[in-house]
């Protein structure tokens, strides 16, 4: 246990970033997730609507993961690979080459 009052706040700043973290990593599994199951949906059914969701969640997905490597929650190249295996799963469902 910490002794002296800096290091008690330490111990306090780690655990609160270390839940933020936690959340974002969550968020972007989560947000993955959907992404590929729209794609999924899509190749399914494509339409107009499922094309969309399919969009919307990338954009999603993207965004949150910039924001992540923004705050060091994530590295760079982990979310560069991220990124890059979301938009290879996307391209294959809707054909794009």
């Amino acid at each position: 246990m910490a002794n002296n009052k800096s290091a008690k706040k330490r111990i306090q700043i780690a655990e609160r970033n270390r839940l933020n973290n936690k959340s974002y990593k969550s968020t972007v599994r989560t947000l993955t997730k959907k992404t590929l199951e729209n794609c999924e949906k899509y190749k399914k059914e494509p339409n107009e609507d499922n094309m969309n969701l399919v969009k919307t969640s990338l954009n999603k997905a993207f965004s949150l993961i910039d924001k992540a490597v923004k705050k060091n929650v994530l590295h760079k190249n982990n979310g560069a690979n991220k990124k890059s295996k979301i938009n290879k799963f996307v391209k294959t469902a809707l054909n794009i080459k």
